[in-house]
């Protein structure tokens, strides 16, 4: 997902917003017609409706996200219920089941069962056999009292152009020369965003700038199926400052409106946001062990996270869904099914993923699911490492793409017999190497050794004796403690043109813990021949390293 994080999820929106038009280059401004008798051919009765405070009683105005948020819970079945119709001439008051597919601008134009559907619904209203016990086919009327009405002049081509919910209201059944009035019932909540949608829709701009109010016009958008005027919020509310309680809210719209898709670039926004912030965890601990799922998925989703391996990560999601589903099967369920493919089994240590087996925060066919995937992997040719991690490369699934940790993955040859011994292999990117000039650090993941952590490290340092920046590389012991440990090393790297391991240097060393042992020069070539376009030492812009390491005496 690096190339989605790292791109802007709204250019092409941004591009098409940018001189304030609602997505579509054909769209004209008819701001002057808005509410105009001499040019319209119907009148818009909206009746506000105010609900008591035994009904509902957050009923305070909506002044940050948060309030917004608080306020805005509403499932998606109660938005079919609100819309409720009167058309004039009509004794029958039709409540129009919204239920027909997401469509774009003017595509309900198109859509005869759309049509046919609406007709079927006003049949069946008017066949008097409905339940009269039955709420469904209202939304509590007898709790609600209209406060005020308002009556606006409007175009049904306009507004059946832009909304596939207007078309099929305009299109079902009525005769033009006999019915002229529409009647919408709203909630008083719904009164301002309700006449901004309408202005949108005549005129392609929206004159409130606030996230609460562009919301509220957003889910209206929603409501009333006006694709574009939705995609124009999204816009306008990715340019406004973003912090971590909007984003988490931007998360959730998907699953809050009926046309998700319009709201995608926002919610990629978001999850490119919290990814950003939250790219060093370790500084923000308290608050992403406060996150919700939808949070921590959008940071584990990303390549950029600066942790130590994907070692770190496993354990993170561990004591973040710990402390977050104390229920274990609850807890086995998240896991399983909805982080675990945001953790990049195939880059843990071996070590690690042993640990997996036996977690019991795992179900055990998962697990072992898992791990064997990882194993597998590991074992690939490299050539075939690359194109697994080429193909997920382009999807929102990563297992295969290596993040960019603080310390390098290796992968660890290991033999007991005839003595402990281990063959290191540690391969680093040309950019990382240039990135090390004039003085900088690179640092393998522990690997392990008669029970022992060890680690690698390329320095960019400079000769003592010939007074240049070159290339070195060091052995490194983790534990420090009583335990000695005598190590044969033999340090190697892969040359062309050959592309055949060549050894550089070996030697010996008693480790103690928390020591070092190395060549400072591991090429004796000055800096610039190593990292020079022709260099001999990168293979397709990739160093070969290789470490071999004997314990010749334990004590």
């Amino acid at each position: 997902m690096k190339d989605q994080l790292n791109s802007d999820p709204t250019t092409d929106m941004g591009s098409r917003f940018r001189h304030g038009a609602s997505g579509s280059g054909s769209d004209g401004d008819f701001g002057f017609a808005f509410n105009d008798s001499n040019f319209s051919d119907r009148l818009l009765r909206i009746e506000i409706m105010g609900v008591p405070s035994e009904c509902h009683p957050d009923g305070e105005d909506c002044i940050g996200i948060s309030d917004w948020d608080h306020h805005r819970k509403r499932r998606r079945e109660d938005i079919k219920k609100e819309i409720v119709l009167d058309l004039s001439l009509c004794p029958e008051e039709q409540i129009l089941n919204d239920s027909q597919p997401d469509m774009d601008d003017g595509a309900g134009c198109e859509n005869q069962d759309a049509e046919a559907e609406a007709v079927a619904m006003a049949e069946e209203i008017h066949s008097g056999d409905e339940d009269e016990n039955s709420n469904e086919s209202s939304w509590s009327m007898d709790c609600s009292t209209v406060l005020r009405v308002k009556t606006l002049h409007i175009s049904s081509p306009i507004l059946a152009a832009k909304s596939p919910f207007f078309y099929k209201l305009f299109s079902n059944g009525m005769r033009e020369s006999e019915q002229r009035h529409v009647t919408l019932r709203i909630n008083a909540s719904e009164e301002d965003a309700l006449l901004e949608l309408l202005n949108f829709m005549y005129s392609n701009s929206l004159s409130v700038t606030t996230a609460p109010a562009l919301l509220d016009v957003l889910m209206a958008a929603d409501k009333f199926e006006v694709a574009s005027c939705m995609r124009y919020c999204s816009w306008l509310l990715h340019n406004l400052p973003m912090t971590p309680e909007s984003a988490l809210l931007y998360l959730d719209l998907p699953s809050s409106v009926l046309m998700g898709e319009a709201v995608q670039p926002l919610t990629d926004a978001a999850k490119q946001y919290l990814a950003a912030r939250y790219k060093d965890v370790t500084k923000f601990q308290e608050e992403v062990m406060a996150l919700p799922l939808a949070g921590i998925q959008a940071i584990l989703a990303s390549d950029d996270l600066q942790i130590a391996s994907e070692d770190a990560v496993y354990d993170f999601v561990l004591k973040w869904a710990r402390a977050q589903y104390p229920n274990l099967e609850d807890r086995r369920e998240v896991l399983g099914f909805h982080l675990a493919q945001y953790i990049r089994f195939p880059y843990m240590t071996c070590r690690k993923l042993k640990k997996v087996l036996t977690c019991n925060d795992f179900d055990q066919d998962v697990a072992s699911k898992l791990v064997l995937e990882a194993l597998f992997y590991k074992a690939d040719a490299p050539y075939r490492q690359r194109s697994l991690a080429a193909e997920e490369s382009a999807t929102s699934n990563r297992r295969f793409v290596e993040r960019a940790y603080k310390y390098r993955p290796v992968k660890v040859v290991e033999f007991e017999l005839p003595r402990q011994q281990c063959v290191v292999y540690l391969d680093l990117k040309r950019e990382e190497c240039v990135n090390l000039f004039p003085s900088g650090r690179v640092y393998s993941q522990a690997f392990h050794l008669g029970g022992q952590g060890f680690f690698l490290s390329a320095h960019c340092n400079m000769d003592q004796q010939s007074s240049f920046h070159c290339l070195g590389l060091f052995l490194g012991m983790q534990e420090k403690g009583s335990t000695s440990f005598t190590v044969d090393y033999e340090f190697a790297a892969r040359l062309k043109p050959t592309e055949e391991f060549v050894c550089k240097y070996k030697g010996n060393y008693t480790f103690t813990g928390g020591k070092a042992v190395g060549y400072r020069n591991l090429f004796a070539v000055p800096w610039t021949s190593f990292v020079a376009e022709d260099s001999i030492y990168f293979i397709n812009g990739i160093l070969h390293l290789r470490a071999e390491l004997t314990i010749r005496l334990c004590s």
